[in-house]
């Protein structure tokens, strides 16, 4: 069988280069062994690459491959079954789940003894709880995921612990758009399109913001062409620009012989004076304490782009430096 992705193709010619033929001659099993474990190290070695670069840090990661080398997910099932919420029919192993609000109950091991993706999901969540969290927040994609929500919930309480232990949240797909058009496939490798090559077209500040400025269970339609562009219709750009603004007023000011120093704000006497200071002053405190608590970012990128066009509406509105009446300068953002 010939494979034809490039990233497979690449392993192959490391494997080679690396090992020569020494894997020809292993039996068929122990060679797919081996190079899955090679190609997926490879692989997360470029995601955890990528990750760094996009400004993402995970403190953990975890493998599903390991719940089953440590032999984790049948000791849980037994922890369930201990309590009694385990029963054998149709030679399968069911979980009660229908008695903590499931719509019916849940195989954990098929006929043909191998697990569900349920089982493993388990034993999951309850290796992380013996760790030390109290508090689980799941992120899934995809909106077909919520009926996977009720079973994984009940899962919880029937290890022993309170519902609300657990927290998901459902996250939208992304859609790519490039010249008007919806972009199905990478132009490189004609695949899904990485976060690399996304990065690389329209740049990581751009795309953070993107993905940042609507709620997670919003639908996004990412447009290509508008993240890349130098003008007020970019989000990005209008809020670059508005802080690339306060840099030149600071300057430009220190220049003349003007430190920046809040009591200037005396001097502000004009309705858009008045608008600015208070949209940084009065809500700032308060949209940062509840972007955190509610875990909802995009009340940052709203709140800051609403700042910037408050700043741009001061600016134009407002001579900031008055060099014939320095005391009046109106300098007073940071």
């Amino acid at each position: 069988m010939a494979i034809k992705g490039a990233d497979i193709i690449k392993i192959g010619e490391t494997l080679v280069k690396e090992y020569g033929d020494k894997w020809t001659e292993k039996p068929e099993q122990e060679q797919l062994a081996f190079f899955r474990e090679y190609g997926l190290k490879i692989e997360l070695k470029k995601l955890k690459k990528d990750l760094e670069q996009f400004r993402v840090k995970f403190d953990h990661w975890f493998s599903e491959t390991s719940l089953y080398k440590e032999n984790k997910i049948e000791p849980t099932i037994d922890i369930l079954r201990d309590k009694g919420y385990i029963y054998e029919q149709d030679g399968a192993t069911w979980f009660r789940s229908t008695e903590f609000g499931d719509d019916k109950d849940r195989v954990l091991v098929k006929q043909d003894n191998s697990y569900t993706y349920l089982s493993p999901d388990i034993a999951y969540h309850k290796n992380k709880l013996a760790r030390g969290f109290d508090k689980l927040i799941n992120i899934w994609g995809g909106a077909d995921h919520h009926g996977y929500i009720p079973r994984m919930r009940a899962a919880i309480q029937a290890l022993g612990y309170d519902a609300d232990t657990l927290e998901v949240e459902i996250i939208q797909m992304v859609n790519l758009f490039e010249n008007g058009e919806k972009v199905k496939m990478s132009k490189r490798t004609g695949k899904a399109v990485t976060l690399r090559e996304l990065m690389e077209e329209v740049g990581i500040d751009a795309m953070r913001y993107f993905f940042v400025m609507r709620s997670a269970d919003s639908h996004l339609d990412f447009d290509m062409d508008l993240a890349k562009s130098e003008s007020n219709d970019n989000p990005v750009y209008y809020v670059q620009y508005a802080h690339a603004r306060i840099c030149t007023m600071l300057k430009q000011a220190k220049e003349k012989g003007i430190e920046y120093s809040p009591s200037n704000g005396q001097l502000l006497q004009s309705d858009k004076a008045e608008e600015l200071l208070k949209k940084l002053g009065g809500e700032f405190t308060q949209v940062v304490a509840d972007a955190a608590v509610n875990r909802t970012p995009h009340r940052m990128t709203q709140y800051i782009f609403e700042l910037a066009a408050h700043l741009h509406s001061f600016y134009n509105a407002e001579k900031v430096i008055n060099e014939e009446d320095m005391e009046a300068t109106k300098l007073v953002l940071p």
